[in-house]
């Protein structure tokens, strides 16, 4: 139990059968199975406060899948779990954080998903966290656009002009210094987020791919 941890050590609790059989390098039923009672094992530690925090290794995203755990990801998981309304994952280093407005989503979906309020949302958040967890006062964050280009002022997509920049906007009157949307290509190439203390991605790779 979490409550038998002493001092500056290492503990393991084991949540499965011991004579579980591991195949290296293949995926199996039980490895899904065995995968979730130990994030479930740890989740439930967590809400009740025996434990401080939550790391996770990865998962096999198609083998994890059963009747308790039907989700795209850790994130989506941890999210249903908590009953929190928004989340957003945040990839973070020592010189780069970059939080995404669509995480494990399909490409074909994120015309039809971004729109102004999750933009919105997702920046609250964003700020926030620069603010509580990294203690940055007045954080400055930069938001991409999701069209090549950022849109080339509607030539390529009229995202930017209908949904982010209005965001950028509204979230503005809420007292968040955000900036764009920026090309993401040329955002990253130019380092330019050297200038920001946080960027925000319209989704997955735009922003985990540069991170």
């Amino acid at each position: 139990s979490p409550d038998e941890a002493r001092g500056n050590k290492s503990y393991i609790i084991n949540c499965v059968d011991e004579n579980i059989r591991v195949e290296l390098g293949k995926s199996t039923e039980s490895a899904g199975i065995d995968s979730f009672k130990a994030l479930k094992a740890a989740t439930d530690d967590l809400e009740s406060g025996k434990i401080d925090a939550l790391v996770t290794g990865p998962i096999n995203k198609r083998n994890i899948q059963h009747s308790d755990f039907n989700f795209s990801g850790h994130t989506e998981y941890l999210q249903a779990r908590f009953r929190i309304d928004e989340v957003m994952m945040l990839m973070v280093s020592d010189i780069l954080k970059v939080g995404l407005v669509a995480g494990h989503v399909p490409i074909s979906a994120l015309t039809s998903m971004i729109t102004k309020e999750l933009v919105v949302d997702k920046l609250k958040i964003l700020a926030r966290s620069l603010q509580v967890d990294f203690g940055i006062r007045n954080p400055r964050i930069a938001v991409l656009g999701l069209n090549p280009h950022a849109g080339d002022d509607g030539l390529l997509g009229s995202e930017e002009q209908l949904v982010i920049t209005p965001a950028i906007h509204q979230a503005s009157e809420l007292g968040i210094t955000a900036f764009g949307p920026y090309a993401a290509d040329g955002f990253f190439g130019a380092g330019r987020f050297n200038r920001f203390d946080a960027v925000l991605a319209m989704y997955h790779d735009q922003g985990l791919a540069p991170f």
